[in-house]
């Protein structure tokens, strides 16, 4: 397992709380201002759909509804961990993707901006559906079914890791984020991680545990660097699959 990452303001629902409030009275003088995108600068999100489309046309997700000309598999269920201002599933929903979407998060002023932003979007949005839940101390709602297809992760991982708090065995919480979202995800089900907080390599120690159901499947590509002898990216993307 990494080492862990020194505790910071980021790791704690009152910054996020009072972010989401701020960003909530904005949307509310302005329209055009949704909010934040979390690594817009290293184009994270397009490449997380780029990715996405592509296991589409592989065959392996199904971006209509069943009895489609183009598609007769169940529709991808996504889930959004930490959705923010939902920014990332109402792009989905603009690539065309048409399955069922759930996004939550902690903080109930990101709840409330991802609703309002959603009533204001074309009709394909008004039925995604947003939750006020911490996947780390509450069981899942109703709405987790059988689980769900594709789980996202965009800087959620990162936020946890810099949380100070502890859990009931004493870790730091992000050592039992691993094991909670394999709860949500169905079997042969995956989740696509973005982090800017840990490399390819540490996520794969974060993610693949011994007696975990996760096991590395792809990881997104993005423009490298060398510094120092090593080379690396600013963000790194990794597709788990659960095992089925």
């Amino acid at each position: 397992m990494p080492a862990h990452l020194d505790p910071s303001a980021l790791g704690t629902k009152s910054y996020w709380d009072a972010a989401y409030t701020v960003e909530l009275d904005n949307y509310k003088t302005n329209a055009d201002d949704e909010g934040t995108v979390w690594f817009s600068d290293a184009g994270a999100e397009e490449r997380m759909l780029s990715f996405l489309e592509d296991l589409s046309d592989e065959g392996k997700l199904s971006k209509q509804v069943p009895g489609s000309e183009t598609d007769n598999q169940p529709t991808t269920r996504f889930l959004d961990l930490g959705t923010g201002n939902g920014h990332l599933l109402f792009s989905l929903r603009e690539d065309g993707w048409e399955g069922d979407m759930v996004g939550v998060d902690y903080s109930e002023h990101s709840v409330k901006l991802a609703r309002e932003i959603g009533l204001k979007k074309d009709e394909g949005c008004h039925s995604m559906q947003f939750y006020e839940w911490d996947i780390l101390t509450q069981p899942p709602g109703s709405w987790l079914k059988e689980g769900f297809d594709v789980v996202l992760d965009k800087g959620t991982f990162d936020a946890i890791c810099l949380s100070q708090e502890a859990d009931a065995q004493g870790r730091r919480i992000c050592e039992g984020y691993s094991e909670r979202v394999e709860a949500v995800v169905k079997k042969g089900g995956r989740f696509l991680i973005t982090s800017c907080n840990w490399t390819a390599d540490e996520l794969r120690g974060w993610f693949e545990v011994d007696g975990g159901q996760l096991e590395y499947e792809d990881a997104v590509k993005y423009p490298s660097f060398t510094f120092g002898g090593k080379t690396g990216s600013k963000v790194a993307t990794l597709c788990f699959k659960k095992r089925a």
